[in-house]
Parts: structure tokens; sequence; C-alpha cells
């Protein structure tokens, strides 16, 4: 079962990938890059970036990069802190805990 998922998502992951030209250079960027780049622009409050980075790949695509980067995020500081994934997510939201 897993074996279908994880071939579903990599299908679904090249799918989304998208060609930016610039110039007579061409770069493909993932949406792993593509949600990197897009959530230090904000964190950063570049808007310039945050433009540039939101047209790399499809809306959908970002959106599920930058979810991806929230969940790695959230489990690192999580081993780091010595606690668990939700005690640390509602944390950082400034939430009671539960």
């Amino acid at each position: 079962m897993w074996g279908r998922i994880r071939k579903s998502s990599a299908r679904i992951v090249s799918s989304l990938r998208h060609e930016e030209r610039t110039g007579r250079e061409t770069r493909t960027h993932n949406l792993f890059e593509a949600a990197a780049a897009y959530v230090s622009a904000c964190a950063e409050d570049d808007q310039d970036r945050i433009e540039e980075t939101s047209g790399w790949v499809s809306p959908e695509a970002l959106s599920f990069g930058v979810n991806e980067l929230a969940c790695r995020a959230v489990i690192a500081l999580a081993r780091e802190r010595d606690e668990s994934p939700r005690t640390v997510a509602r944390a950082l939201l400034g939430l009671p805990a539960a």
C-alpha cells in the first residue's frame, strides 16, 4: 500500500514541476525548492521574492511543499527540544498546551 502511495506522490511531484525561462537559460524549480524560497521570503517580508517564488510552481504544488516544510520543521524542532510535535506546533502558534 505504501509503495502505491509513494509512486502516486512521485508522479504528482514530477507533474507539478514547472520550468521558468530566464532569457536564454532554462531553469527548472522543484516544489520543495519553491517552498523553501517562498517561506524564507515570507519570513523576511520580501514581497518581490514572494511574488517571484510563487510563480515557480503551481499553487497546489506550492501549498503541498509549504505543508511538507512545516511538518519537517516541527519534527526537527520537537526532536531538538525533546517535546512532542503537537506541543511544538501549538507553542509556535501561541496556543495553550492541549
